[in-house]
């Protein structure tokens, strides 16, 4: 599933937490700051989290204009603020 896809000339890296402590600490820190980042967004409407895989592959595809890079994970929805989502059957 791709997660981001942009042009290798508008992607950007930031860091939102620095944080020190065990694994468990530091992933209980990361979803605690993926529930309440909102990247200078105005009225967030919808949060959706994923949970990734450890084995990401990074993909690049090229055409005549330009260079698209995409982070492909597994990813599994732990959280939906849409909870009518979660009603519906999966197609």
């Amino acid at each position: 599933m791709p997660v981001s896809g942009v042009s290798d000339a508008g992607r950007d890296g930031r860091t939102i937490a620095e944080f020190k402590g065990s694994a468990e600490e530091a992933e209980t820190a990361l979803l605690q700051a993926a529930h309440t980042y909102e990247h200078g967004l105005w009225k967030v409407r919808r949060r959706e989290i994923f949970m990734c895989s450890s084995r990401p592959y990074f993909l690049r595809l090229r055409n005549r204009l330009a260079a698209y890079g995409f982070l492909i994970q597994l990813a599994e929805l732990v959280h939906d603020s849409d909870t009518k989502q979660l009603d519906r059957p999966a197609t």
